[in-house]
Formats: structure tokens, C-alpha cells, sequence
């Protein structure tokens, strides 16, 4: 049987350590003629200026560590530790198939909601919920596939109830809205549940764009009436991100081509699957013929027999 690869829906976003702690060696070599960084020390008057050695995570004199500095130190999981509390909870096996696909977007969820600027929102839980729905309509097992999602979004430390009210909240009101009307909210415009998350992502400075962000936004594309093409929503894609919410649009629209490519493929492994599915149930028919055939014949062939016994003892007698 021919093996099919799925493609994966999401990809590592952005680092988590940006907290974790870290130490210089005084005995690394200096930038000043060659010496011990711990020789340099006396040389500071010589060189006009004070050398700080000691690195403080989450003490740096920078807006960033300021507001984010709180965070230093804080116990994160690991992503292996994030995949063991989703296998535990989802309790049976993964569908060979979907099992490398499954362990990337646990992963990449993980690294994207630990990372101190994420900030969830409703369009982000709209991308989350269409990227499962893409990835498992058509596993194999209905029952499993729902229990995968629950799995995932818990072992995120989330509710799924709440991720689905949030994401029906923006697909409510996307619902008969033009692409215009979208570009307004997304420029903060209006009291709308979009308008409220572009102001928030407008007025800070640290906002972090992620996938399922970006993912949430095609879903919009995709009610508004966006051809659903690579190149037109490359081109709504950059008009929202950057011309309205003020944000580089380059990931995001990499975001989309991406979105598109593993659409295609899951289409291909669709198609694929259901031709093995077809030729399944032709196997399974001629089967089933070929053993009713089997039984005429083994009837056909009793009678026969009976028939001549009865023939012999009428004669005998």
C-alpha cells in the first residue's frame, strides 16, 4: 500500500528562551588586544569605560525586559513534556498517516502560547479550530479525531468550549461582510469584535503575529468572498497585516502560501484515500461474488450427485 505523507499545518513559530537564564565566563578571551575578560577588568580606565560582566535575565534596562522581565525564570514545559500530556489524555494510537502532522502542530501550538508576548484572541482560536478541522475531516476514526482535538487544546492548558464560542464570535460576524468591511475593522475602525483586537494589536508594539492568526484571516478571505487562490490572498493577506494593522505582512503572507500548499496536498491524500476506499470496496464485492459463485457451484454440484443417487437406487431396486 502506497504510504502518504501529510503535510504539516504548522511550522515552528518563535522561540520561548528569550528568558532563560545565561552566564559569560570571565575567562572567555577579550575584544581588547587578546586578553582574559577577567585582565580586562583593570584595564577600565585605560579604556574609558565600565565592563559589566554579570547578565540579570529579565533586568536589562530595555522597554521589553521592563515590561516582560516579570516573566524570567518561570517554569516552562518543554515540548516533549507538552506532546506526553496530549498522548496521556487522548489515551489511544494516532493514525499512521496523520501521527508526524499531529506531533508538529502539538508542538508548534506549544512553542506559540509559552512565548511571553502571545496574546490569545478570537481570530487565533478561529485559525486553531479551521486547521484541525482541515487536517481530520477525513480521519479515518470521527470519534478519535474529536477526541484529538480536545486533547490538544486541554494539554494547552485552554478549554476547548472556549476556543469554539471564540472563534464562532468572529465567524458570526464575518458572516455577510465585504472585504472592505473587514479592512476598516482591521484598521481599528468600529466597535466590532475584530476592531476591538486590531486596536489592541495596533497600539502595542510588542504584538505577536503566529499562524493560526494568519490562518483565522484566510478563513475570513474565504467568507468575504476572496478567491480562494495563493496570489489573491497573498494580496488580501498584505493588505490587512501590514497596510491596516501596521504590521509586517512577510510571514503572514508566507503563512498563506503555505496554508494553500498543504490544502493542496491534503486534497491529494483525500482523492488518494478515496480511490483506496473505491478499490476496498470492489475487492470486498468480488469477493463476496466469487464466494456466492463458489456455493452455486457447490449446490449445483450436491444436486447433482443427489440426483444420481436417487437415479442408482431406483435402478438397483
Amino acid at each position: 500500500m502506497m504510504l502518504i505523507t501529510v503535510v504539516s499545518l504548522a511550522a515552528v513559530i518563535s522561540g520561548v528562551d528569550a528568558f532563560a537564564p545565561f552566564t559569560t565566563s570571565h575567562n572567555t578571551f577579550s575584544i581588547s588586544r587578546g586578553k582574559p575578560l577577567n585582565n580586562l577588568l583593570a584595564d577600565e580606565e585605560e579604556l574609558g569605560f565600565a565592563v559589566g560582566l554579570e547578565y540579570v535575565p529579565g533586568k536589562a534596562d530595555t522597554d521589553f525586559a521592563k515590561r516582560f522581565g516579570d516573566k524570567a525564570g518561570d517554569k516552562i514545559k518543554t515540548v516533549g513534556e507538552a506532546y506526553s500530556d496530549f498522548t496521556e489524555l487522548l489515551g489511544t494510537p494516532i493514525n499512521a498517516l496523520y501521527r508526524s502532522t499531529i506531533t508538529d502542530i502539538v508542538g508548534t501550538t506549544h512553542l506559540t502560547i509559552v512565548n511571553a508576548r502571545f496574546k490569545r484572541d478570537a481570530i487565533w482560536s478561529l485559525g486553531l479550530v479551521k486547521s484541525l478541522d482541515l487536517l481530520l475531516k477525513n480521519y479515518p476514526e470521527k470519534d478519535t479525531a474529536e477526541k484529538i482535538v480536545t486533547s490538544l487544546i486541554t494539554s494547552m492548558g485552554m478549554k476547548e468550549e472556549e476556543i469554539i464560542a471564540e472563534a464562532k464570535v468572529i465567524s458570526d460576524w464575518v458572516n455577510g461582510k465585504s472585504k472592505d468591511d473587514v479592512s476598516k475593522a482591521l484598521k481599528g475602525e468600529g466597535d466590532s469584535p475584530v476592531a476591538a483586537i486590531a486596536s489592541a494589536a495596533l497600539a502595542d508594539e510588542y504584538w505577536m503575529y503566529s499562524r493560526n492568526f494568519g490562518i483565522g484571516l484566510v478563513e475570513m478571505m474565504n467568507a468575504v468572498g476572496v478567491e480562494m487562490s495563493m496570489e489573491s490572498c497573498f494580496n488580501v493577506m498584505e493588505e490587512w497585516v501590514n497596510k491596516c494593522m501596521g504590521k509586517p505582512q512577510y510571514t503572514a503572507c508566507s503563512d498563506s502560501d503555505y496554508y494553500f500548499r498543504g490544502k493542496a496536498k491534503l486534497d491529494m491524500m483525500e482523492t488518494l484515500m478515496k480511490e483506496v476506499e473505491i478499490r476496498e470496496k470492489k475487492r470486498q464485492a468480488q469477493r463476496l461474488e466469487d464466494r456466492a459463485e463458489a456455493v452455486m457451484k457447490k449446490a449445483e454440484r450436491d444436486a447433482k450427485f443427489k440426483a444420481e443417487e436417487e437415479k442408482a437406487e431406483a435402478t438397483s431396486s
